[in-house]
């Protein structure tokens, strides 16, 4: 993949490229990190593993060797709770399907709002 790269360089890069000035033509605005946003990217973690090739700077993802059958029955899974919309449900199935996988605050937050809304939904119709 090669070495990391600024975004601001980037973002710099393209407006001299595109014959403007930055900050003078183009102003480059730092607005934070949004909800789920990464400060970088894992191509690969130590759960799964890379295999070389002959080139040796090409590796070949293996991952973390989950069997069809049971991708299979993962997706059906997931599919009924899409449609039954219960974010919170299909929180926990990912973190189960991605042993790493690590939700955001800010949906974590939803899902419990959710839940809590649900609950005084159903208390005040009974």
């Amino acid at each position: 993949m090669g070495e990391p790269v600024k975004i601001v360089d980037l973002a710099r890069n393209l407006i001299l490229l595109s014959g403007l000035k930055p900050d003078d033509d183009i102003k480059i605005e730092f607005t934070g990190m949004r909800p789920g946003e990464k400060l970088y990217e894992e191509l690969s973690t130590m759960l799964e593993d890379t295999v070389p090739t002959a080139h040796e700077k090409i590796r070949i993802f293996v991952g973390n060797g989950m069997p069809a059958g049971d991708m299979v029955a993962w997706i059906n899974y997931l599919r009924e709770i899409c449609e039954t919309r219960d974010a919170g449900r299909l929180v926990v199935a990912l973190k189960e399907i991605v042993l790493d996988y690590s939700p955001s605050t800010h949906l974590l937050k939803r899902v419990i709002e959710t839940r809590e809304s649900r609950r005084a939904g159903a208390a005040a119709a009974s």
